[in-house]
Order: structure tokens, then C-alpha cells, then sequence
């Protein structure tokens, strides 16, 4: 079975305390990438508590995003209209959700055929789940749908995307 990540499409990212045009440009193109996507689909959250200033990140990153329970926590309006009841929400307290293998090896019934990923930030979250897929399957394709995802900067999604390139991630 095929499986798509659609990484931290929330507000905070969007529109709100990190939103940037670039993120909120690509909606359209996650919302019909989910829409045409025949297989599994995992949406990944972002999610810090009311002490995340005094986290590691928030201290090297100190502006509150996607506190549990907030409208900048939640998944855009667009996006969370088309998750349906057999897709799941992992809340992830850092970039990458370490336990994402297991939870795709769950939902997939065992190895996934292939791994898709769309959201944001690419040169962040994207690629910190983009590398655990790899090191987890390095058998499987995994596809970047480079239309689909935005960087904090146009520049560092470039670079991320190059990143994934050299280790062996398709950029679609």
C-alpha cells in the first residue's frame, strides 16, 4: 500500500505565528494531492504545551506555534476537510516523530510499496520525516511532491530539497 505524509499543515505554519505566502500557497496543490492519492494517508501535527519557550526549541526558536489546543495548532480548514475516518493524526513534539516506521508499518499492514510526503517547512519538518522514512526503508521510493511543500524561505527549501536529493528522495 502507498502512503502519503501530509506534514503540519496547520495554521501556525500557514497563517499565523510562522505562516509565510509560500505555505500558504501551496493549500490548493496539498488539498489535490490528498484528493487524487490512492492509499493511506498520515497528517502529522506539530505540538508544543504552554512551557515550549522554556524547551531547547523554544529557546534556539522563541515564538510560540502550534500550542496543544490552539487555532494555530489545528490543521487548516482546507486540508482538515478532506480527512476522512481511516486517516490518523500524529501529534509530534519535535521535527521528526520517531515513531512514524511503526506507525506507517500499522497503518500499511507491513511495508509500504511507497511513501509520499507533502506540508511544511520543507527544510525542517519535511525533511526530518522525509530521512526517517529513508532509514527506515531504504528499500521503498520515497517522493518529495516539491509543489506540495514550502520552506521557511524559498532559498532553504531549495536546499532542503537538494538535501533530500543527494540521499536518495525523489523530488516530484
Amino acid at each position: 500500500m502507498k502512503c502519503l505524509l501530509v506534514i503540519d499543515m496547520q495554521n501556525d505554519f500557514l497563517t499565523g505565528a510562522l505562516g509565510t505566502p509560500e505555505g500558504a500557497g501551496i493549500v490548493g496543490n496539498v488539498c489535490g494531492l490528498i484528493r487524487g492519492f490512492d492509499g493511506k494517508v498520515i497528517y502529522t501535527r506539530d505540538t508544543h504545551g504552554e512551557n515550549y519557550l522554556d524547551t531547547r526549541e523554544g529557546q534556539k526558536l522563541p515564538v510560540p506555534h502550534c500550542i496543544r489546543g490552539t487555532d494555530g495548532w489545528q490543521i487548516c480548514e482546507e486540508v482538515q476537510e478532506r480527512i476522512r475516518p481511516q486517516d490518523r493524526i500524529v501529534d509530534k513534539v519535535t521535527f521528526g516523530a520517531p515513531d512514524l516506521p511503526d506507525i506507517i508499518r500499522a497503518e500499511c499492514g507491513g511495508m509500504p510499496e511507497e511513501i509520499h510526503l507533502a506540508g511544511v517547512c520543507t527544510d525542517i519538518c519535511v525533511i526530518s520525516n522525509a530521512m526517517i522514512c529513508k532509514a527506515a526503508f531504504p528499500e521503498v521510493p520515497v517522493f518529495i511532491h516539491e509543489r506540495c511543500c514550502a520552506g521557511v524561505t524559498p532559498e532553504s527549501h531549495a536546499t532542503a530539497l537538494e538535501a533530500m536529493r543527494a540521499c536518495q528522495i525523489d523530488i516530484l
